[in-house]
């Protein structure tokens, strides 16, 4: 064998091995979980490799950071203690593996957002300010500020919740209607199940809202701004908002429901003939 032949044959082999390298490196796998800190560990299910040489798991991270705990043994667990995270603090874990297994993450809802805040005090003032103050947030989850009326709880607005653990304050102006007021904020977590605050009461003394249809029955008019809703005969929604007139123009033939203030009523649209509220004849101006 020449010399050329040897040179060229280290160089295959060292090709070869330079690419069997790089194969190792690449055929790994990885999980990654991303989520809030909530005060609990992970645990991962780690079993032996196919080979029968060591476990599954050869690396982990918290937010970058290899750990440094023991993770070779089934299962191990994932200690956040020595990374001095705050309840709700956001985190990122990664699990890398070799690629002929897959090791299972026990628990991976402990860092999914969870609605755990407790109410501390809610009042609503004169000027219509609603005020309610948390503690034991632990994620950044909205509250949905609901109000009853209409036979039904409504939802009105939205307030970005701060997922702390202390004491957190928060407002939301609300728009009453006549009479006896209900209003409650809730929280929808991964879960997917509402979990609703108390229920904080207010009397208005807003004056009693009342409706009619102008303009040949193309309009509605009420005595003052008024949240409203219209339901078609068959129950489907086809106006809401909130204003003193709503145009109906494009509403066809038939009976209707109109909700707003703090009322139910209803009426009638006919081209042919003169509308009805509540089954009485309405004369157009």
């Amino acid at each position: 064998m020449n010399i050329i032949t040897t040179i060229t044959m280290k160089k295959l082999l060292l090709t070869l091995l330079i690419t069997l390298c790089i194969i190792q490196v690449n055929a790994t796998g990885i999980i990654v979980l991303e989520g809030h800190y909530q005060g609990k560990n992970l645990y991962v299910l780690n079993p032996i490799s196919s080979s029968g040489v060591g476990f599954c798991t050869f690396e982990v991270s918290i937010n970058g950071e290899v750990i440094t705990d023991e993770i070779n043994s089934s299962p191990f667990e994932i200690d956040f203690e020595n990374f001095k995270l705050k309840v709700g603090d956001p985190v990122i874990v990664k699990i890398k593996y070799k690629d002929d297994c897959t090791p299972r993450v026990l628990n991976p809802a402990v860092l999914k957002a969870k609605s755990t805040f407790e109410i501390v005090a809610m009042k609503i003032s004169k000027d219509g300010t609603f005020d309610w103050t948390t503690t034991k947030e632990t994620s950044k989850l909205t509250f949905i500020v609901e109000q009853f009326r209409w036979n039904k709880w409504v939802k009105v607005g939205e307030v970005d919740g701060k997922g702390i653990t202390v004491k957190n304050n928060y407002q939301f102006k609300i728009t009453p209607h006549s009479g006896n007021n209900k209003f409650r904020v809730k929280q929808i977590d991964y879960s997917g199940k509402p979990r609703y605050s108390q229920v904080s009461r207010f009397i208005s003394t807003v004056g009693e809202i009342s409706f009619s249809l102008k303009k040949a029955k193309t309009e509605i008019y009420f005595t003052s701004k008024t949240l409203f809703e219209i339901y078609d005969s068959q129950s489907n929604i086809v106006k809401s908002g909130f204003g003193d007139k709503l145009d109906v123009s494009n509403l066809k033939n038939g009976i209707y429901s109109l909700n707003y203030d703090n009322r139910m009523d209803s009426f009638v649209m006919n081209s042919k003939v003169n509308c009805n509220i509540n089954n009485h004849p309405i004369h157009f101006k």
